[in-house]
């Protein structure tokens, strides 16, 4: 993609959307970097699901660990992988009490440090919860950065680097829920919609599903 074409890309999702937000519910910071935690390989409404009835219960770290590794574990276990995330929820929220007065870290390294943290979770946080400029690359993130053109890489570091660099101004507050929803629900996986795509004429994909798929 051109610079140009890059900048309509992105105005034309910032017109069809012009406040995107994270499709997680939280409350509050510390129950954000939960549901971040606990949406790793699962569906956002899935853990929604799940986590109504813990963030009724718990809004701080030292609910959290006042709940326990067992008592977390009948709230998620219809997440994935939900022994090891409850496992990690309870080691990042003695951290965040020991070592942070309960309170979530603003920068990038300290968030990083927390058990269950990956870049991908902590660039969400600073984003959602702080306003930082970060790409959160996720897999809706990766293809769609790869199909389109925008950022060409083999790993999410690689494509997070590049819409560093390329995403302009104004839109790179909101980019990385752009990219993210635009995946989730046009861009798709196995079929994209190009057929009602806002940004089809700017996307660099070959192979373009310009016709609806007739139903079976």
């Amino acid at each position: 993609m051109t610079r140009d074409q890059i900048f309509a890309f992105f105005q034309q999702l910032a017109e069809d959307n012009p406040d995107p937000e994270t499709e997680l519910e939280s409350g509050n910071i510390y129950q954000l970097l939960v549901a971040v935690v606990l949406s790793a390989q699962a569906t956002d409404e899935g853990v929604n699901q799940a986590t109504r009835a813990l963030f009724a219960e718990v809004e701080t770290p030292e609910q959290m660990l006042a709940l326990g590794e067992e008592g977390l574990k009948a709230h998620i276990r219809t997440i994935g992988l939900f022994n090891s995330k409850a496992k990690n929820v309870i080691a990042l929220s003695r951290l965040l009490v020991e070592e942070h007065g309960g309170a979530v870290p603003d920068n990038l390294a300290a968030l990083t440090a927390l058990p269950g943290v990956g870049r991908k979770t902590a660039n969400v946080v600073l984003n959602c919860a702080f306003g930082q400029e970060t790409f959160a690359v996720d897999t809706h993130v990766f293809r769609v950065g790869n199909r389109t053109g925008l950022a060409r890489g083999k790993t999410p570091e690689a494509v997070e680097a590049l819409l560093e660099r390329r995403v302009p101004q104004p839109f790179r507050l909101h980019a990385h829920h752009w990219l993210i929803l635009h995946g989730r629900y046009t861009c798709k996986a196995r079929v994209p919609e190009c057929w009602r795509c806002p940004v089809v004429l700017q996307c660099a994909y070959r192979e373009k599903v310009l016709e609806r798929p007739a139903k079976r």
